[in-house]
């Protein structure tokens, strides 16, 4: 019964922990104002998401580095959800790309007139080279363990 309950503390200790440090995706709906997102200097921004429906024009992922090496460039264009409008329609389904912003930067997702967008991204942490946050470890306390003990009969 120790045993049982030593197990059951370390996985809701593992399970509490899991849930304090991690960082969940996050969705975003854009019709009229910009999305601005800030990627600080020990972290990163994954997109996994950016899609588009309506409008002419296509959306884009801007990001401009606010370090030492400076610029700004488009770095993911939205997948259409309909492909009967604009300059960019097509008779075949797009592919999805997906990017991860290293900071520090800002990123940008202009609303594009007459079109929804749709994103979901998340931000990690990236100090000691962790891309997925904090690592936990946890070791519950040695238990004894009980073996069989085997005693030779003579065979007939």
């Amino acid at each position: 019964m120790k045993i049982a309950t030593r197990c059951l503390i370390a996985v809701v200790t593992l399970a509490v922990a899991s849930f304090a440090f991690a960082h969940p995706f996050r969705s975003r709906i854009i019709t009229t104002s910009p999305l601005m997102i800030t990627v600080g200097d020990n972290q990163s921004l994954n997109i996994k998401n950016f899609s588009q429906e309506g409008g002419t024009d296509r959306a884009v992922v801007s990001v401009t580095f606010t370090g030492e090496n400076g610029g700004t460039a488009n770095v993911l264009v939205a997948t259409r959800t309909d492909l009967s409008t604009g300059a960019n329609s097509r008779n075949f389904p797009e592919i999805g790309n997906k990017v991860t912003i290293a900071g520090p930067a800002q990123v940008t997702v202009a609303a594009v007139t007459g079109a929804t967008l749709f994103i979901t991204y998340r931000k990690e942490s990236n100090e000691g080279g962790n891309s997925g946050g904090v690592i936990v470890f946890a070791s519950p306390t040695p238990a004894p363990t009980i073996f069989p003990i085997v005693t030779p009969t003579p065979t007939p």
